[in-house]
């Protein structure tokens, strides 16, 4: 894609000329002329003293007919962290550098402008990153379909498996590998894998075929939305003031909280509100809830309620 920038934006250049520019040899560039030729890129090209490549006159890819939102949308991703992480740094750079040489000046310069207002910082506040110390290792098997024996920590103790690794997830700054389970226990069942929690990686040397029609996002959103479901197994009704309402998502994950209060009943008199929560556990939904203090009642169930009184009650003693 370079070098047919290159062309368009030169018309006709040498080898030498071309190799230069792009920072390869030249043994290379004739290896890429010849692949553009088969790709059916119509391309001339002249032999002896001022000879060279050029494009046929008129023709042009529609690869460089950005708009002015799609180069926006290229520049302002700049090098995110988590392409860093994964190797790829250095090849986003290098691509803004060739799509930015190739694009006309008016468009090239907005932009760049608009790209310095947008910024995306995809992990939440106070959290500590991961470790991900294997990412590299991981990413390689993905990337090269190589069938993995991982060790991984679960609790206090560390397993074996030997995995199909099939594709990696970015959520909330926290590296996810999604891979097939093969071993006795576990044997053709897709599972999800921390990868900070990954102790060693041994490259097994051995390719596997990814099961006919994966699909990463739609498998992950599927995978997601079960989880979510096992994570609210007690449905938990409260009455919420003005200013609790407000101050919901600070203690529960806050797309959780603003569904919630979507639903919402319509407020009473002195402004409280019902709301209808789906907790994981009694005592975990207590604990949570108890951040929003006298601006929350427990209604429901009465398990919650009389978790939330004893914390409560045993705060109480403690400060008196």
């Amino acid at each position: 894609m370079a070098l047919l920038f290159t062309l368009q934006s030169r018309r006709s250049a040498t080898i030498a000329e071309l190799a230069a520019a792009l920072e390869v040899s030249e043994r290379t560039m004739l290896r890429d002329v010849a692949a553009l030729q088969a790709a059916g890129v119509p391309l001339w090209t002249e032999q002896g003293r001022g000879g060279g490549v050029r494009l046929v006159d008129g023709w042009r890819t529609r690869l460089d007919g950005l708009t002015s939102r799609e180069a926006v949308a290229i520049f302002a991703m700049g090098v995110p962290r988590a392409l860093a992480e994964l190797g790829l740094g250095t090849a986003v750079s290098s691509a803004h550098a060739k799509v930015s040489a190739t694009l006309p000046a008016p468009l090239r310069e907005q932009a760049q402008h608009l790209a310095q207002r947008f910024h995306v910082d995809a992990p939440g506040w106070f959290r500590k990153e991961d470790d991900a110390e294997h990412l590299a290792d991981v990413a390689g098997a993905v990337w090269e379909q190589r069938r993995s024996l991982v060790s991984y920590r679960r609790a206090d103790t560390t397993v074996e498996r030997l995995l199909d690794p099939l594709g990696l997830v970015l959520k909330a700054g926290v590296w996810y590998l999604v891979a097939r389970c093969d071993d006795e226990t576990d044997k053709d069942t897709i599972r999800t894998y921390r990868v900070s929690r990954i102790q060693a990686v041994a490259d097994t040397e051995e390719r596997f075929d990814r099961p006919t029609g994966f699909d990463l996002t739609s498998w992950w959103a599927h995978s997601s939305a079960r989880f979510e479901r096992t994570m609210q197994r007690v449905q938990v009704r409260v009455r919420l003031s003005r200013l609790g309402t407000r101050f919901l998502g600070s203690v529960l994950d806050p797309h959780l909280a603003a569904a919630a209060l979507a639903d919402a009943g319509p407020p009473d008199a002195d402004g409280w509100v019902d709301v209808e929560l789906g907790m994981e556990d009694p005592t975990i939904a207590a604990e949570q809830l108890l951040g929003l203090g006298a601006e929350i009642e427990i209604r429901d169930p009465p398990a919650v309620r009389a978790a939330f009184a004893d914390i409560a009650r045993r705060m109480v003693d403690r400060h008196r």
